[in-house]
């Protein structure tokens, strides 16, 4: 049982690592803990953001260009509807960090945006309500894939090109060159591991703090249709950051983006509190008031957060990680992939990686 490759993980980075890998004639195994495409993790809830006015530093921004090259080509190979280009609105006040950091983006890539005042957006979107001093960057390539038909469709492309891959397997050790699971130890000349929130568990040796954090997802029926309208990111002065989508599937999604219960994958609280519903309410009701109209459901989630909230992806000697993606990393799915494909194969990568090297979050060593 000795394979070129191990992958470590089939969410959505490992699941994207070990379709580039077996594309490029590698032999390929990828062991899961859970089922295809589950919700134990962080790949899924039914959409996720995917946005190139980068709000988190402009250095994504070419990633960000090649993963939507990428999931289109996932799209057509796979036969899967993952993107939906809807387009993508950010709210704040004009200095606030939302609309700074992605007007940085847009400016410096030259991205095709509009710049709205409260007016403008209250004219093209009369269900948001911005304050007279909100502003509002419109992004018409933004939009969301759908992370369980995206893991999905990396699955099967992965297979077809030949991976070997094992649900409900889990990891209990590794180490360059070996795995080992309750069923067997397999041998590769390479490990890739994609741990998502179980990066404290299985890269402690990798020397870097995680901190996983508990995220509610919140579904409602809205009391009238957002049909039509942009996945949206609100920044306000108060401090709240929130964001959202329009109807897909049936409801409209909401959600903080920061201030989650720090927690473990075994201790996480997977029951939504009525408290929690009422704050999310609470939040939109003045900028959005017809956006919680009727709660239908919750799903709790995790971010995988570093320090300052930048990814990890690197390579050793026989191994290579991707993790800390810190809850807006999934986005980047298919082009993480190819840069782990690169990684492992060639040992470098023509993408900018720079800003993810582990080594600014252990004191350079």
């Amino acid at each position: 049982m000795t394979y070129d490759v191990i992958v470590i993980g089939l969410g959505g980075m490992g699941s994207a690592a070990a379709y580039r890998l077996a594309q490029r004639g590698k032999r390929v195994l990828g062991l899961e803990k859970f089922t295809p495409a589950h919700a134990r993790g962080s790949s899924h809830g039914g959409s996720r953001i995917t946005r190139q006015a980068y709000i988190e530093d402009p250095a994504y921004v070419p990633l960000m260009l090649r993963a939507h090259e990428m999931w289109d080509q996932i799209e057509h190979d796979s036969g899967e509807h993952v993107f939906h280009r809807v387009g993508g609105l950010v709210v704040g006040p004009q200095d606030s960090g939302a609309i700074t950091g992605s007007r940085a983006s847009v400016e410096q890539f030259g991205l095709k945006h509009e710049l709205l005042d409260a007016s403008q957006i209250r004219a093209r979107f009369p269900a948001l309500h911005p304050l007279d001093d909100e502003v509002g960057l419109y992004e018409p390539g933004a939009g969301f894939v759908v992370p369980e038909t995206s893991v999905a469709a990396h699955l099967k492309l992965a297979e077809r090109a030949g991976a070997e891959l094992h649900f409900e397997e889990p990891v209990t050790h590794w180490e360059p060159g070996k795995v080992t699971t309750p069923l067997a130890t397999y041998e590769a000349g390479h490990v890739v591991v994609c741990p998502g929130p179980w990066a404290p568990e299985l890269l402690a040796r990798l020397g870097v703090p995680f901190e996983i954090e508990r995220q509610v997802q919140y579904y409602f029926t809205p009391a009238e249709s957002l049909a039509g309208y942009p996945i949206y990111i609100w920044d306000r002065a108060d401090g709240t950051m929130f964001y959202g989508f329009p109807e897909h599937d049936g409801a409209v999604k909401v959600a903080f983006h920061t201030g989650g219960e720090i927690c473990t994958p075994e201790t996480i609280d997977r029951t939504v509190h009525a408290h929690e519903v009422e704050a999310i309410t609470n939040a939109v009701a003045s900028p959005m008031p017809t956006v919680a109209g009727t709660f239908q459901r919750a799903a709790t989630c995790m971010y995988t957060n570093t320090a300052d909230r930048h990814f990890v992806i690197a390579r050793d000697e026989g191994v290579t990680v991707a993790c800390g993606f810190s809850g807006h990393g999934f986005k980047f799915a298919p082009v993480v992939g190819e840069i782990l494909a690169d990684l492992t194969i060639d040992g470098a990568t023509r993408h900018p990686i720079a800003l993810f090297d582990p080594a600014r979050l252990r004191g350079g060593a």
